[in-house]
């Protein structure tokens, strides 16, 4: 299975500002998004993304089917009234949670539609979530985020690429998120090694890095 990162940032890192504005990609970049759904089996995206962005995670700005939506939702807090869920029963959707998610939370989540994964006690096992989607059929894994799910996946070794949109914009704010958060690594050598692959610069002044992922250490 093969698992991309793809996010947009500005120039000093950040992927939304304090406040949680993440428009940062132009129109020409979110065509090449949309096509990079297409081409996926399913798009991956953590429960803080879903709170902060009501995302649909669809394929609209090219033609395509749109993938299978994955939310990493340890106690599944995922808003009934939100997009992904509203839209369950027309896109399949999947709600990866913890033996901690109330049963509440579970049976909301499955009357409208969604699928529920169990795994992990709790905090979603990545490890265990994608060696589970992979024996379901999945192919080719996009995730896009937020900060939080970017480090779980880099630091486990789970992804193959990095794709990413950098914006001619500064944001600043020691509390913007950035593409990577977490614990982080306590030196810079045992930091996540890329390989630039490939570099595309857009007309708005964007861009877009695609890093081969060499190792975690």
């Amino acid at each position: 299975m093969k698992v991309t990162i793809n996010a947009a940032m500005t120039l000093d890192g950040k992927i939304a500002t304090a406040s949680g504005d993440s428009t940062i990609s132009s129109k020409q970049d979110l065509v090449r998004v949309h096509r990079l759904r297409a081409g996926s089996d399913a798009v991956v995206v953590g429960v803080a993304t879903v709170l902060a962005d009501d995302p649909q995670l669809t394929v609209r700005h090219v033609k395509g089917k749109s993938p299978a939506r994955v939310i990493v939702d340890s106690r599944g807090r995922t808003p009934e009234d939100s997009r992904l869920l509203k839209t369950a029963d027309k896109v399949r959707t999947i709600i990866a949670v913890t033996e901690q998610a109330p049963a509440g939370n579970i049976s909301m989540i499955e009357n409208a539609g969604a699928e529920v994964i169990v795994a992990g006690k709790e905090q979603v096992d990545l490890k265990s979530l994608f060696a589970r989607l992979a024996k379901m059929g999945f192919q080719k894994l996009l995730v896009e985020g937020g900060g939080e799910l970017n480090w779980s996946v880099l630091r486990l070794g789970l992804a193959d690429e990095l794709i990413v949109t950098v914006a001619p914009r500064i944001a600043g704010g020691r509390l913007a998120i950035t593409l990577v958060e977490g614990d982080g690594f306590d030196t810079i050598a045992k930091g996540t090694k890329l390989k630039l692959s490939k570099v595309e610069r857009k007309r708005a002044g964007e861009l877009v890095l695609y890093y081969k992922i060499q190792s975690t250490f």
